[in-house]
């Protein structure tokens, strides 16, 4: 399946976008945890700073999103994982009201209450969750709904190769098979699971080959590339909209940063990182659109440009938004 003009470009921005967002937060995440406490003799302090808690970025992973994503409507359900804005951001949810829900602002997605983990934007269908496997049961259901409703609507769960150890994975691979629902599996196999290398912790060098024992097709995807994502996924994704099941998608991608932000990552071969960047997906891509003709230096930077104003409004929005007022503590809430 080739993909668009349109698609190719709007990957390009989109993979460009999600980039500068997550290196933009890697910084602004760190203030007021570094380096003045330790210089008090302190540790890292979590809790500090405009961006309190935990914080897992996805930079390098990029082609996951955009290829998936380029195929999928509106009112297609994808539910992601605990890395979650390159998937919120490829979806179109509003990068604005993203920012200041990972800033904890009354702006945000849920009002402050969920924090980077925890977005949820119903009118783009998305939604995330910190527990790890935990997207796989909730895009079946948004599946099933698409079914029984008679739509061509299809759902997308995303989820990292350690989830795929996960009972949550069989028992939905299981149950989508058996009801032939419309939804796509997109394992990110980034190859570590936090800190456990996929090769000390899953029987098999590839996910995707657990799909035989569902009856269904599994495709493996082995280099972080855009092109080869948006091709396999558009053909998974086709195959749903026609009714005809399943699928499971493995892409071997590529983790820049740590598994959180201050991860000292002592479990990575030293100067792996450094190596995976000579393969960026991103300088990839624009080689490509450059030899068809869909890019040039004004395009690029007019694009930079672009991106770069767009992240630079979402962070000024989640700065100078208001933080909820402590009454707003009994509101949004099931009784």
């Amino acid at each position: 399946m080739n993909a668009s003009r349109e698609h190719l470009l709007w990957m390009y921005e989109t993979m460009m976008l999600i980039r500068r967002y997550e290196e933009t937060m890697a910084q602004v995440y760190l203030e007021g945890k570094l380096p003045p406490a330790i210089q008090r003799g302190l540790a890292f302090d979590i809790g500090s700073g405009p961006v309190p808690g935990e914080m897992h970025l996805a930079a390098g992973q990029e082609p996951v999103a955009v290829g998936v994503c380029a195929h999928l409507r509106k009112d297609d359900t994808v539910v992601g994982t605990h890395r979650p804005h390159h998937f919120a951001i490829a979806k179109g949810v509003d990068l604005k009201a993203m920012t200041a829900e990972i800033f904890g602002k009354e702006t945000g997605l849920g009002h402050g209450k969920g924090g980077h983990m925890h977005l949820f934007d119903p009118e783009h269908k998305f939604s995330c969750s910190g527990i790890v496997g935990a997207s796989l049961p909730p895009a079946c259901g948004a599946a099933l709904a698409a079914k029984k409703r008679g739509r061509d609507q299809v759902a997308v769960a995303f989820f990292g190769e350690g989830a795929a150890n996960q009972g949550a994975f069989h028992e939905a691979l299981n149950l989508a098979a058996l009801w032939r629902l419309p939804v796509l599996f997109v394992c990110e196999d980034n190859k570590y699971a936090i800190s456990v290398e996929k090769s000390e912790s899953t029987a098999v060098p590839w996910n995707a080959d657990r799909a035989a024992a569902y009856g269904i097709p599994g495709v493996l995807v082995d280099h972080n590339d855009a092109l080869a994502v948006y091709e396999a996924a558009g053909a998974a994704i086709a195959r749903a909209r026609r009714g005809e099941g399943p699928s499971l998608l493995e892409v071997r991608t590529d983790r820049y940063f740590g598994h959180f932000q201050g991860d000292p990552e002592v479990y990575r071969p030293k100067g792996e990182v450094e190596e995976l960047r000579r393969h960026d997906p991103i300088p990839a891509l624009a080689a490509h659109l450059r030899r068809e003709n869909l890019l040039d230096e004004a395009a690029e930077q007019e694009i930079e440009q672009r991106v770069a104003a767009r992240v630079r409004e979402a962070f000024e929005f989640a700065r100078t938004s208001p933080y909820p007022k402590p009454e707003d503590a009994l509101r949004h809430v099931f009784h």
